[in-house]
């Protein structure tokens, strides 16, 4: 059996190199290998973004869970989502939801008010300050997306995200 320490290590290898490896022995697992390219890929590429985004964030002082908040108040548009439809959207508790809204309401980066339909409620929008981070936040991380795709023509692009959506329509009926 190999040993496991520094001896062990391995010089950094190039994101395909571990692509190829990571590939290689989910296939001698049993994965099947036309599988195992293509959803190792897409987590190889998640991990990389996300590694990126959370440096881009710390670079504009928001947290990946401030983010959370910020895009999916965003998605809502023009309107107002409450605390636990928040916490639903980032998976965190309600209680940790209120202090992540306290924090950026200090900020000013979002509003609260009571529900005018129901004053137990309260719903959450964006302030023009909020808008503000959240377009500099998805003008920033466009220029590491287009990086990440700068390989690929327009028609393959396309083709791409025509692939994935097909993947993604399906989501919803696998029951994992």
């Amino acid at each position: 059996m190999e040993q496991c320490g520094p001896m062990a290590a391995k010089r950094r290898q190039t994101a395909q190199q571990e692509h190829a490896a990571d590939v290689a022995t989910y296939v001698a697992a049993g994965g099947e290998e036309s599988v195992q390219r293509v959803i190792t890929a897409v987590f190889s590429v998640t991990k990389k973004l996300d590694q990126w985004y959370s440096r881009q964030f710390a670079d504009l002082d928001l947290t990946q869970g401030e983010w959370a908040v910020l895009a999916g108040l965003a998605r809502a548009g023009e309107t107002c989502l409450t605390p636990s439809q928040l916490a639903d959207l980032a998976n965190v508790a309600p209680s940790s939801m209120t202090h992540r809204l306290d924090k950026m309401a200090g900020r000013g980066l979002l509003e609260r008010r009571p529900d005018e339909s129901n004053r137990t409620r309260t719903l959450v929008s964006l302030t023009d300050d909020g808008w503000a981070l959240f377009r500099a936040a998805v003008r920033e991380s466009n220029v590491v997306e287009s990086d990440t795709l700068r390989d690929l023509s327009s028609e393959e692009r396309h083709e791409l995200g025509r692939l994935l959506e097909i993947v993604i329509a399906g989501l919803d009926e696998i029951d994992a």
